[in-house]
């Protein structure tokens, strides 16, 4: 009996992929590179189902129908090149090598253009959902070699994710790294998401003093509404979960959170693309600050600030406050990690369907939302949309958000409580709204130290002039261009 797909590596998630597949139907060949993994995972879960397992990749190769389809689940970086390199050798032309771990997109685009010349197809799919996901259908994001999307089709769209109307949560994103990168865009959302909500608990918790059974409710109620999301569902659960003494477990996790670089990726890219990705870089830096756990104990014993006092106001108006501002935020995170999307397609040539990236987001991955819809909808009315803040359903949510959102922001300043994703999603709110920044004492100040030059409002844009500011400097200005 020949397998149809191929697996190697069976972590968490490598494991829920394969009871996944052979639940479809699929006949599913797996290695590990500790092979007594594979022994163990064929005498526990994976016993008396139709998964064959081998203990080299040599063998897993001639266990596997043609073209072969080998899907890896290894740790991003060199292990993902160690583990094609073993490989390629026990493969033929026309294979698929199918990558789905966090990879950087830059590095499957590197292997997409190598194993083609080599006459292998290579596919870098983002895999979405966790453990749960996993098992009972995540959100797949492939791309890479086309040619290899209609012989992976029927098994990445049998094991994915479906929602209420019965879309799939899978479909073909785009040429060599687009898979990845839209990934990499997902998990910067998602490290928004989750930043966002920790900062809105920080505030129930320090500033209105909520017992975490308060706080679950209050997530609970959220959760039917606008803010209908899969990490608002979770945290209503995390705050309700209590130890072994009946005392709430969240209290006793250290405040100290992990990253594993899809987020520090993501910001990279829009350093390098130029897009504003204000939330999701705070996110990302407040993890850096949340590591820094000893330095910070010193710091609170030394620096100034306000006393963070028992709320006076109307407690429910604020609560309702808090969740306007949740909303409002996350439509900004959401926005800029289009933006970035949409920069990147133009740089790759990649043709993505805004919209369709909507819908593989709406069930299975850890950012599902109610409103995911309501983004496929925008782009389907407007395919060339710049900014998702000027779709009219988002323009007037946010409108109506807006008071909400700055009363949080003011009592935050005012009692001491850090929420820089909150903070950085209404500045880049009142940026893009904003007409005329003061960008232009910036350009003046460049030109002035170092004759960078300047476009003028009274003149058309694209000339540009230099100023002898002080009187003994020289006319020569120096070349314009943006890094």
């Amino acid at each position: 009996m020949k397998a149809d797909i191929g697996l190697i590596g069976l972590a968490v998630m490598g494991e829920n992929l394969v009871l996944n597949m052979e639940s479809k139907g699929f006949t599913v060949a797996v290695f590990n590179r500790t092979t007594s993994k594979v022994d163990e995972f064929l005498s526990g879960r994976g016993a008396g189902k139709k998964i064959i397992g081998t203990h080299s990749l040599e063998e897993l190769a001639e266990k596997l129908s043609k073209p072969r389809k080998v899907m890896m689940m290894v740790k991003a970086g060199q292990a993902v090149d160690d583990t094609i390199a073993q490989l390629l050798s026990h493969l033929d032309s026309g294979d698929i090598v199918i990558d789905g771990g966090n990879s950087n997109y830059e590095d499957t685009m590197r292997r997409a253009k190598d194993l083609e010349a080599k006459g292998f197809l290579f596919v870098g799919s983002g895999v979405s959902g966790g453990e749960e996901g996993a098992l009972n259908g995540p959100s797949l994001m492939p791309g890479g070699s086309t040619a290899a999307w209609p012989q992976i089709k029927p098994i990445f769209q049998a094991i994915s994710a479906k929602v209420e109307d019965g879309s799939l949560c899978c479909d073909w994103v785009g040429s060599d790294g687009a898979g990845h990168f839209v990934k990499m865009v997902h998990n910067g959302i998602e490290y928004g998401d989750m930043q966002l909500i920790s900062e809105v608990y920080q505030i129930m918790r320090d500033r209105l003093r909520m017992s975490e059974d308060e706080m679950s409710q209050v997530f609970a109620e959220w959760d039917k509404g606008d803010l209908d999301s899969y990490l608002v569902e979770i945290t209503r659960d995390i705050l309700k979960f209590k130890d072994e003494d009946g005392k709430p477990l969240v209290g006793r996790i250290l405040d100290t959170a992990g990253q594993k670089g899809t987020g520090k990726w993501a910001g990279i890219a829009a350093l390098n693309f130029g897009v504003p990705l204000t939330l999701i870089g705070e996110s990302v830096f407040a993890r850096c600050l949340s590591a820094a756990k000893d330095d910070r104990v010193l710091a609170s014993k030394t620096l100034a600030g306000p006393a963070v006092k028992p709320f006076s106001g109307d407690r429910k108006t604020f609560i309702a406050d808090l969740g306007a501002a949740l909303y409002a935020a996350k439509v900004v995170s959401y926005a800029q990690g289009y933006l970035l999307m949409e920069e990147a397609a133009k740089e790759h040539g990649w043709k993505l369907d805004f919209g369709s990236i909507a819908l593989l987001w709406r069930g299975g991955c850890i950012i599902r939302s109610a409103f995911l819809g309501r983004i496929k909808e925008a782009f389907d009315a407007d395919p060339s949309l710049r900014n998702l803040l000027l779709a009219p359903f988002f323009t007037k949510k946010l409108a109506a958000s807006q008071t909400s959102w700055r009363r949080v922001i003011a009592e935050c300043a005012l009692s001491g409580i850090p929420a820089p994703s909150l903070y950085a999603a209404l500045s880049y709110y009142d940026g893009v709204r904003t007409a005329s920044l003061p960008a232009n004492l910036i350009q003046a100040q460049r030109d002035y130290f170092g004759a960078h030059t300047y476009e003028r409002t009274d003149r058309p844009r694209g000339e540009f002039h230099h100023t002898n500011w002080t009187g003994h400097g020289g006319s020569t200005a120096a070349s314009t261009y943006n890094v």
